[in-house]
């Protein structure tokens, strides 16, 4: 991908392949800003991909805490079913998701594509597992104390789920950022592009600027890299200690 996009789109798809470019193109990554509205589809991109996943973290780092820690009737049957459903394949229910913003007159926005991934099913099976690892006494000794049962999650659970809360923050982000099927079927404005929709701006009905297409990749992974190599120590901890009790 970094080779092609340093490539003339005549020299991409050369034989043998040039894995080092004989006339290196960097004016690539200065004439893509100007071919496309690129700083419109990367503001949407980021903006997308931080409220989406806040959501999720929430959601999920709060629904899998009612999993974990508070008794109630059914609750393991209730949780084995949301958690079936990820078998689902999303085309399965992607024509009535769509109806249904459709009629609540959504198409076309952000909000469709919040709503819509603002909760996960793997967020809370993640999260869940992590909260199992903490002890029960914890919050048993909090209730004791009169905490209320939002106390215990906010000032007890979540300060100890920083790495599963990471983990699950870096895999929603990347699946947000990475993203193409959810803004191509609900944003039709141009302006709401994200990035992955704009790359296919390089696609004509009978050609194609391959060179330049990689070039819009590598300035998208980017972002995903330098996040990853931050929060990687965490993405590692909050993995690998999740399974160790279910």
């Amino acid at each position: 991908m970094v080779s092609a996009g340093l490539k003339r789109n005549n020299d991409v798809f050369t034989i043998p392949v040039q894995w080092i470019p004989h006339n290196v193109q960097w004016r690539n990554f200065v004439d893509i800003w100007s071919q496309i509205p690129m700083t419109t589809y990367l503001r949407n991109t980021v903006f997308l991909s931080t409220v989406i996943t806040s959501l999720q973290v929430l959601t999920g780092s709060f629904a899998a805490y009612g999993f974990a820690k508070v008794r109630f009737r059914g609750r393991d049957t209730l949780f084995v079913l949301y958690i079936a459903t990820i078998a689902l394949p999303w085309q399965a229910y992607m024509v009535p998701q769509y109806i249904m913003m459709v009629k609540a007159g959504l198409t076309g926005t952000f909000l469709s594509l919040i709503l819509i991934q603002a909760f996960g099913a793997f967020g809370v099976f993640l999260m869940r597992q992590y909260y199992l690892t903490i002890p029960d006494e914890l919050c048993e000794a909090a209730r004791l104390d009169g905490l209320s049962e939002y106390g215990i999650w906010a000032r007890i659970i979540l300060p100890l789920s920083k790495p599963a809360l990471a983990s699950l923050a870096l895999l929603t982000f990347v699946n947000t950022w990475n993203d193409y099927m959810g803004p191509f079927i609900y944003l039709t404005d141009n302006d709401h592009w994200t990035i992955q929709l704009g790359l296919q701006s390089f696609i004509g009905e009978f050609n194609a600027d391959y060179a330049m297409m990689m070039t819009g990749s590598v300035l998208s992974v980017i972002p995903i890299l330098v996040i990853f190599l931050f929060g990687q120590r965490y993405f590692i901890r909050g993995i690998a200690t999740s399974g160790m009790k279910g």
